[in-house]
């Protein structure tokens, strides 16, 4: 049976990007929420509890950029794939994604089972951090399937315009853990009290139900895609090439954020563990204007990639000053919500007056960089789309491990940890020139010449 014209190709720019992002703007935002409560929750039982799951970050972080960095490889070729009108590709994009998932979840179990406990070691010799933070990091990696199925079938959902199904898994997901962590922190409703483990539990489980959810989406809403088990489990080397042509520039991309939380906790250490601590609250708490602006930013991607697929010159203008618009705007709100509030945020951890003393600061400066880091995630989107996440990768290794890391170290020496947080916005400073510049370059070479 002959498949119709996708609606990304139809349904007018500025409602098709609202349709496609605001389902995933709300999942990324309760996925935020379930990120801050988690942390809210850990912060009761004890500073140190906070700081040792801010410690396990990092390593965390690099399994969710395999996933997603993975996943956005899968969404750039099954979308360009159906603007070509190319069913089969699209369906082995699809297909060999499933494998790909399963790949992963490999690797992290291998790291949870064997290199838990000294990654944490390499930021602490505290009895307590290292205990709590080997004890959390091993359960979410070793039972990370849940979270690599679940970051694969809503890539897939996405990539086909289905992105309300994948606002339900995920926002399932999240509620779910988020009800799970105080009864599994604090031993509620006859649970015995497991602590940070507890957290590390209610995260997992959630994402395994969000993972179910996301392959009963897919199978019975995407009508777009073909599954077959055969395929899943006979690689295509071309398509998987296809897909981390785009995937391991996002991978790398994503990863660099893990060497620089992991090299910013060590810098922060030569003060305390509360200025770690407090490094930790704010990526939760930055997440909540973050995460819209990467919800967005996933409903751009695959409407960007069918419509040069399709060759439609205008769509792809239209959507892309659409979207830099609302980023920005977003991200202004978020400005303004950290220089007004700062201490109503923090104490949401049951901040005390150390952590209150260079937390408030720290919000206040780093906050500076949000309207522009929105600009740049926007006009990251045009990179991925056009199988070009290489020029992404150029700009993330320039602002946080060229510009961000060296220029927090100096300042350290200073003596002065509120003067660590100015490299943030000197950081974004210099990737916003490095955005204009490789943007420009693509855009006259690809969109101008349709």
């Amino acid at each position: 049976m002959p498949r119709e014209e996708n609606k990304m190709g139809i349904v007018p720019v500025k409602k098709l990007i609202i349709s496609m992002s605001l389902p995933m703007m709300v999942s990324m935002l309760v996925q935020a929420l379930y990120n801050v409560v988690d942390s809210i929750y850990v912060a009761r039982l004890s500073e140190a509890a906070l700081t040792s799951v801010t410690m396990a970050f990092p390593l965390q972080n690099l399994m969710i950029a395999l996933g997603s960095g993975t996943g956005v490889g899968i969404n750039a070729l099954l979308s360009r794939s159906l603007g070509e009108k190319k069913f089969d590709r699209s369906d082995a994009a699809a297909n060999n994604g499933l494998l790909l998932a399963l790949l992963n979840y490999a690797v992290f179990l291998v790291i949870g089972l064997f290199a838990a406990g000294a990654f944490i070691r390499t930021q602490t010799q505290v009895p307590e951090l290292i205990a709590n933070g080997t004890t959390y990091l091993r359960i979410v990696c070793c039972m990370s399937l849940g979270l690599f199925y679940q970051m694969t079938f809503e890539r897939l959902l996405q990539s086909t315009g289905r992105t309300l199904y994948s606002m339900i898994s995920q926002t399932v997901g999240a509620i779910i853990n988020i009800i799970l962590d105080p009864i599994m922190i604090f031993g509620l409703l006859g649970c015995p009290k497991l602590g940070v483990a507890g957290a590390a539990y209610a995260t997992v489980i959630g994402q395994t139900c969000a993972a179910f959810i996301g392959l009963y989406c897919n199978l019975k809403k995407n009508t777009d895609i073909r599954f077959s088990v055969k395929s899943m489990f006979t690689p295509d080397a071309s398509v998987i090439k296809d897909i981390y042509l785009v995937g391991v520039p996002s991978i790398l991309m994503m990863s660099i954020g893990s060497a620089m939380t992991y090299l910013m906790n060590l810098i922060l250490k030569t003060f305390s563990e509360t200025a770690i601590a407090v490094f930790g609250v704010y990526f939760k708490l930055q997440s909540f204007f973050f995460m819209p602006i990467f919800g967005l930013n996933n409903g751009l991607i695959p409407v960007l990639a069918y419509n040069y697929g399709a060759r439609k010159k205008e769509r792809i203008q239209e959507a892309l000053s659409f979207s830099m618009v609302l980023a920005v705007s977003i991200m202004t709100v978020g400005t303004l919500v950290f220089e007004l509030f700062p201490a109503v945020l923090l104490k949401l951890f049951d901040a005390s007056p150390d952590m209150l003393a260079i937390g408030i600061p720290a919000l206040r400066i780093i906050c500076l960089s949000f309207p522009i880091a929105g600009a740049c995630i926007v006009m990251g989107s045009i990179f991925q789309a056009f199988s070009q996440s290489i020029y992404s990768l150029i700009i993330s290794v320039g602002r946080q491990l060229v510009v961000l890391i060296p220029v927090a170290y100096f300042l350290s020496k200073l003596g002065n940890v509120n003067l660590v947080w100015i490299a943030f916005p000197i950081a974004e400073g210099i990737s916003l020139l490095l955005s204009l510049y490789f943007f420009r370059k693509l855009y006259r070479r690809t969109v101008e010449t349709l």
